[in-house]
């Protein structure tokens, strides 16, 4: 069984239990507590040295970072769950790469930020920076323009398959979406459309309140 070390409410364990659930491959979640520092003790950063949330460890294989640990799963266990969450012919793989790219560059670099800024901070008990927010909005707004362009022409972001390129989008952009600016998305009616989809499978609403 995968071990998965993380907090249960952190955006990238939520990430790796969302493809553990999308793949039907059983984990245990090994909670860290972030607010005692858990994260930055000899025992965790001897197998994650920056003192991050979240790793696996499969089996006595050992891996770091949200993404990586998305592509080994869904790679590593070809014959179950949900298929082509990472495409076999060179092409659609190709495509794949284009849209995760995307999900990286032109949506977490600016929603990422934002959902800090405007959710936790304020956990934390520090002000948000609005001047920020609003700055990041107005470089993201194109971006979600784009976006709506694409997806006016496929039902995803690499075609009409779903891939984890638009899996990726779930953690920060739920809490993006819940934190005022809904709007962002419902106003664009194929980004509202793909949203409605990918935000509504089973496996998100699986761990969308906790790993």
């Amino acid at each position: 069984m995968v071990k998965l070390y993380g907090s249960p409410t952190s955006t990238c364990t939520r990430l790796v239990a969302l493809i553990c659930k999308e793949k039907n491959i059983p984990y245990e979640l090994i909670k860290v507590d972030l607010a005692k520092g858990e994260q930055k003790h000899a025992a965790f950063t001897a197998n994650q040295p920056f003192g991050q949330v979240p790793y696996i460890d499969d089996e006595g294989f050992i891996l770091y970072e949200s993404r990586a640990i998305a592509r080994y799963l869904v790679k590593n266990y070809p014959n179950q769950g949900t298929p082509g969450l990472i495409p076999a012919d060179p092409k659609a793989e190709a495509l794949f790469e284009q849209a995760a790219s995307i999900e990286i560059f032109n949506f977490t670099t600016f929603v990422g930020p934002i959902v800090v800024e405007k959710v936790f901070k304020p956990l934390r008990g520090l002000q948000t920076n609005e001047e920020r927010i609003s700055e990041l909005l107005v470089s993201l707004r194109p971006k979600l323009d784009a976006y709506d362009v694409i997806l006016s022409k496929q039902k995803y972001l690499a075609g009409d398959s779903v891939t984890l390129a638009d899996l990726t989008h779930l953690p920060y952009g739920t809490a993006f979406y819940g934190a005022g600016f809904s709007e962002e998305f419902d106003s664009r009616p194929n980004v509202a459309r793909w949203w409605k989809d990918i935000s509504n499978r089973p496996a998100w609403l699986a761990v969308k309140d906790g790993a």
